[in-house]
Formats: C-alpha cells, sequence, structure tokens
C-alpha cells in the first residue's frame, strides 16, 4: 500500500481532488463546504489541531484552511461522525462519489492489465529505436544529479513538448524557476513524458516488483507520476511539484527527480516496493545500442556459427561457437525478453573495458536473438576449477597465480571508476593457459548507488552494499577478501556454519571468518584487511596486487 500522502493518480474520467491548487481553485472542483469525502489513508495528526481518521472514514467538509500553508499539502476544516473537527490533509482524501461509494486506496490503483505488443525482433530497423548520430559511449543507465525545476507551467509548454488546453488555470510559476530543458530531461532515462496511465501500465509489462517510469501527470498539470509495477498490478504515485521542490510524501521534498528516485531506490518507505530498475524509454535504448554500434563491435550472423550448449548465464543459454575460426563462447537472449535492458548494459558496459585478466568482447549478432561473443575459456569457472580438483590437484603457485590474475583485472577496473558488484569465483573463468580472467558484467557500473534487479549475493557482498546499496571499489575489495578465501579453501562456500539468514547480522557484529588450513600468512593478513567494516580502512587493488605479487615471488622461489 502507498504511504500516506502519495496519493495514486487516478483515470481522467475519474473524480480528482484538487489537492495541490489554491483553496478558490479547490471549491471550484467539488471541495465545496459540505462535501463528503472519504480517507484513502489513515492519518494519525501530526498537530493537536489535527483531526485523526482511519482509513475509509468518511468526513465532511467545512471550509479550506490557510493555517497551515505547506508545500505539498492542502489542509481542510472537517468534521468527523461524532462532530468532532480538525484539519485534515486533502491529499489524503478522495470525493463520494454519487452514488456513496468510494474507492479504497487499492481500488484507486487496482487497474486491469494491458498486453503490450511484443517488442520488435530488431532495434535496427525500428523506427523507435533510431538514435541520434551523435550518440557517443557513455555509462550506462547514469541518473543525472543535475537540480530539475518544475515544469509547472504547462501553458507556456516544455521545450519539445506538447503544450497542454488545460493550463490555463494553473497557478503562476515562481520567478526563476522554469521548465526543466529538453536535454535534461532526456537524461533522465526513465523518464516517459506525456503518455496515459494506460500506455505506463502497458510499459511495465511484463510486470517485474521495482520496474518503475515516471511520466507526466494526467490530472495535475506540471506535476509528475511515479509508476511502480508490484506484484501484479502497477501502482501510480503523485509527484507533486512546488517551487522547485518534488514529493511523493508531503513534507519530503527533493531538490530533483533524480534524487527523488534515488530516494526510494535505498528504501521503499511507504511505496508498495523499493524501486529496483527503470524502463528505459524507447530513445534510451536506442542511444545504447548506437552506443554499441559506435565502437565497432557488430558481427555479421554469417559468420557466426554456433554448437553445443555448454551453460546457462544470467540471461539466457551459453553455447560454444566459432567466430572467423576461433572457438568463441555465446550468450543468447529473446529480443522480447523482460531482461533485454540489461543484456544491453552489459554489451555497453563490456566494450569500454579491455584487460588481459578481463574476459574480452568479441562483438554482438542482432536478430531475433541478441548474441554477446567473448573469448571461449576453455577450463570454465574458477570455482569449478578449485572444486573438481581440491586440495591434491592444485598447487600453491596455481592459487596466488589466480588471486594475483584476479587482482589485477579488479585493479584496471579501479582505474576505470567501474565497480564490478558481483566479484566471486563463479564469475572468474579459466583459459587453457591457465589465465584467470574476471567475467560477468551483468551488475557492473560506475561508483554509486547501484541498480539492480537481481538479488545481491549476500555472502560476497560487502555490510554497506547490503544495507545502503552503495558501491564503490571498496566494496569490491570486500568480495575480493571473500574470493580469497574461496581460493585457499579450494571452492567452498564462504560462512560454512552461518545460515544464510544470519550472516548479514554476524558480519555487522564482527564475526569474520578464519582462514583456510595452510593459508599463507600474508594472503590470510589481507583477507582480514579486505573485512575491515569501514570501506576507507580497506586496502585498494594497487595495495593489494603488492602484497600478491611478493607472495607469489616467495612461491616461485620455493618452486625452485
Amino acid at each position: 500500500m502507498a504511504k500516506p500522502g502519495a496519493v495514486s493518480s487516478i483515470r481522467k474520467d475519474e473524480a480528482v481532488p484538487a489537492a495541490t491548487q489554491a483553496s478558490t481553485k479547490a471549491n471550484s472542483h467539488g471541495w465545496e463546504p459540505g462535501s463528503v469525502c472519504v480517507a484513502c489513508f489513515s492519518f494519525n495528526g501530526e498537530k493537536k489541531k489535527d483531526l485523526p481518521f482511519a482509513k475509509g472514514d468518511r468526513l465532511t467538509i467545512v471550509r479550506p484552511s490557510n493555517v497551515r500553508p505547506s508545500n505539498s499539502k492542502q489542509w481542510f476544516l472537517a468534521k468527523d461522525a461524532t462532530g468532532r473537527e480538525g484539519l485534515i490533509p486533502i491529499t489524503y482524501m478522495q470525493q463520494q462519489t454519487r452514488g456513496g461509494a468510494h474507492p479504497t486506496g487499492d481500488k484507486m490503483n487496482s487497474m486491469p492489465c494491458v498486453h503490450p505488443a511484443p517488442l520488435p525482433h530488431s532495434f535496427l530497423h525500428h523506427p523507435l529505436f533510431r538514435a541520434p548520430s551523435n550518440s557517443g559511449c557513455t555509462p550506462p543507465l547514469l541518473l543525472s544529479e543535475t537540480p530539475h525545476p518544475c515544469a509547472a507551467e504547462v501553458a507556456a509548454g516544455r521545450e519539445g513538448l506538447p503544450t497542454s488546453s488545460s493550463s490555463s488555470s494553473h497557478p503562476q510559476q515562481p520567478k526563476g524557476v522554469g521548465p526543466p530543458p529538453r536535454e535534461k530531461m532526456d537524461s533522465m532515462l526513465w523518464f516517459h513524458g506525456k503518455i496515459s496511465r494506460e500506455e505506463a501500465e502497458q510499459l511495465l509489462m511484463p510486470r517485474s516488483d521495482g520496474l518503475f517510469l515516471v511520466r507526466e501527470s494526467t490530472n495535475y498539470p506540471g506535476d509528475y507520476t511515479l509508476c511502480v509495477s508490484c506484484g501484479s498490478r502497477v501502482e501510480h504515485y503523485h509527484v507533486a511539484c512546488h517551487h522547485g521542490q518534488f514529493s511523493v510524501d508531503p513534507g519530503v521534498d527533493f531538490e530533483s527527480l533524480p534524487k527523488l528516485i534515488d530516494y526510494y531506490w535505498t528504501d521503499a518507505n511507504g511505496l508498495c516496493t523499493r524501486l529496483t530498475y527503470p524502463r528505459l524509454t524507447s530513445t534510451a535504448l536506442a542511444m545504447k545500442e548506437q552506443e554499441f554500434l559506435n565502437c565497432g563491435r557488430v558481427i555479421n550472423m554469417n559468420e557466426l556459427k554456433l554448437g553445443e550448449v555448454i551453460g546457462s548465464g544470467e540471461f539466457g543459454d551459453v553455447y560454444l561457437g566459432q567466430y572467423n575460426g576461433t572457438a568463441v563462447a555465446v550468450k543468447s537472449l529473446h529480443m522480447e525478453s523482460s531482461t533485454l535492458q540489461e543484456f544491453m548494459s552489459e554489451i555497453t558496459i563490456m566494450t569500454k573495458l579491455r584487460h588481459r585478466h578481463l574476459v574480452n568482447l568479441l562483438g554482438a549478432a542482432m536478430g531475433e536473438v541478441l548474441y554477446i561473443v567473448t573469448e571461449y575459456m576453455a577450463k570454465g569457472s574458477l570455482i569449478n576449477y578449485l572444486r573438481s580438483r581440491g586440495r591434491a590437484g592444485i598447487t600453491k603457485v596455481e592459487q596466488i597465480t589466480f588471486a594475483l590474475h584476479v587482482c589485477e583485472g579488479m585493479d584496471y577496473l579501479e582505474e576505470q571508476n567501474f565497480v564490478h558488484r558481483d566479484l566471486a569465483a563463479r564469475n572468474v573463468l579459466i583459459s587453457e593457459d591457465m589465465t584467470a580472467k574476471v567475467a560477468d558484467f551483468g551488475l557492473a557500473g560506475e561508483r554509486g548507488k547501484g541498480i539492480m534487479t537481481k538479488k545481491l549475493p549476500v555472502k560476497w557482498t560487502s555490510p554497506e552494499a547490503l544495507r545502503k546499496h552503495e558501491f564503490s571499489t571498496k566494496s569490491d575489495v570486500w568480495s575480493f577478501g571473500i574470493l580469497l578465501w574461496e581460493i585457499y579453501s579450494f571452492g567452498r562456500v564462504p560462512y560454512p556454519r552461518v545460515p544464510l539468514k544470519d550472516v548479514v547480522e554476524y558480519v555487522e557484529d564482527g564475526y569474520r571468518m578464519d582462514p583456510p588450513e595452510l593459508c599463507p600468512s600474508t594472503v590470510s593478513s589481507a583477507m582480514s584487511a579486505c573485512w575491515h567494516v569501514e570501506p576507507a580502512c580497506r586496502p585498494s587493488f594497487r595495495d593489494l596486487r603488492r602484497i600478491l605479487q611478493q607472495e607469489k615471488i616467495r612461491d616461485d622461489l620455493q618452486k625452485c
């Protein structure tokens, strides 16, 4: 259920409480003295003069009140069935219909599902997915931190957006606060502009908890609507905009839409669910494809031959293939899949990264199925290699070599300002010549708040990333410490005696794993340093690289 104050937007032909208008305008919309309204949310009262009520209670409007002016609430004096009077926030209320029936919060938000047309089989030949020719290779899914003043003056029209004929009665915008520039709106890849409620629900198919988009409000010109997929339905939250401040919950204001989105990304705080992933606009998807095309990594399907299935990845099957006479690994995804955005993001990230200890992207082929083509790593994942050979089949030199290779790859990511977010032995691959390379960039991105759709790997993820979704190189360093433990335990599952549900609590209380048996003291010390509770106190990958290089030199000398 939505948080009180975040009244969901409703259909154009249904009654709309004019809660954000001036009191005279509110009266013209039906909030006359004597009007009966129904509570969509419970309200406990904030001050002595307030009138508490429960969801479903019927209240009678006495008159508008200017006693408590607020940027995000319109207050009215009202009385309940017992005759008790007090102030109420009108944003919590819905006007009673003539027949006496009243929509509850659930009723207002419950809409029939509208199934969309399937995505086109190829973005390249569809007009909706054309991108500007000057689109560059930029990091995917970045949310602009530039403040965006609200676009309340619809009568003047937004740059590049259609105007509304019904906006003439909207209050004048404060001086110095104008509509956001077109380029700033385009930087918010989840902003779909002027679309209807039904179109929004269509775009949020198939349903996935936390999938969201933002559109212009149909009922409140100049405001916005946050549409969030939750369960089998979509909740619509009114984002009020006043004097350059944005709010879903009255009293919780933000200076920009991106900051509001960022807030609800880390905590649902009254929404039906925490935001997890944006539904990109068609323009944004086109930009992603153009980024890939600009990087010159498109493969002709006629040059790619698929062989046997050798595994399953995050998005679909992985094939052993042949490309120009060379063995390759091929990840597949059907173009209509709901994970298409993430798949495209992984491609975009991999085009920017090239290092001898990162799995190399050769290109992608696009058709009814989208394929990522990478170099083939003949010996498979590090975790399977460790477990299948065990203590008897793996030498100390191999252990420190694998650790050093991964550290060198992560040192490169650190230099490039990229965070992997899912570093573990299962996501490291081994080539025929025993080179370890970091793979699986499905969660990777620049430093900052995580944009997550799949569950975080609890046993590998740092406390600050689990609790606050704060990702940095230092959170990757924590994961690297766990990976070291995996290497020297020959592939055991971390925290072997701790139930998964208790891991976070144990770690936050100071519990740390003991080093595996026969683990070198320098590696044990490096593990402990990686697991410092304060991210700033953890070593850099450059520091860890020096430590492991010294250990490898010792092992090489002993071997001689």
